[in-house]
């Protein structure tokens, strides 16, 4: 869904009370927050419970969302705000610590038995890498490359700068690229030298 329709929707919502609308917006969110949630508070029942808390108080202070300029960046921030909030009541002081949830998910593809067992041991590799890393770098790397948020859009959610969200992508590519053996420098070359570019 575009931006723009994200903005309708929103219009929708704050001035004619749509609930249709709202639904199709949380719809659209709720799977990629609920796991921005659970790898903040590990627990499925606390991060459902975190993001319908937001998407209750987003519908009763429906009529500021159209002033809301990037609702995808405003939903995360109050998703990392309530789970930040969750883990202080807990008195955690790990902050973003690491997570058993952060899953890479192919599911485009339908594979002989071979395939999926090269793909499982992949992937296990892979979720392994990811688990390694740095908390805050495993979190930037979940929602560029799950979740699809833009750079600008990460370094919003979690008050960093891009540039530190570029370096944390970078930083886990490289990572998972030496785990499955790919020498980044070859691929690079291959690709730039290849017709048509």
């Amino acid at each position: 869904m575009t931006a723009e329709q994200i903005f309708l929707l929103q219009q929708k919502v704050s001035l004619c009370d749509d609930e249709v609308a709202f639904q199709q917006l949380f719809r659209l969110f709720y799977t990629g927050l609920f796991r921005f949630s659970v790898s903040m508070v590990k627990l499925k029942e606390v991060a459902e419970e975190v993001v319908e808390d937001v998407f209750v108080k987003l519908w009763n202070n429906r009529e500021q969302m159209g002033g809301i300029n990037n609702l995808r960046v405003y939903l995360y921030v109050a998703v990392k705000n309530h789970s930040l909030n969750y883990i202080n009541r807990q008195g955690d002081k790990k902050v973003l610590a690491g997570s058993d949830d952060f899953d890479v998910i192919c599911n485009e593809f339908a594979p002989s038995p071979e395939e999926l067992m090269m793909v499982s041991e992949m992937l296990q590799a892979v979720n392994k890498v990811i688990y390694e890393l740095p908390p805050k770098c495993r979190i930037v790397y979940k929602l560029v490359k799950e979740d699809g948020l833009r750079y600008k859009e990460v370094a919003e959610v979690l008050n960093i700068s891009p540039r530190t969200v570029e370096h944390h992508i970078a930083t886990a590519i490289r990572k998972i690229a030496t785990a499955l053996n790919i020498d980044l420098v070859a691929y690079q070359k291959s690709v730039s030298c290849s017709p048509g570019s």
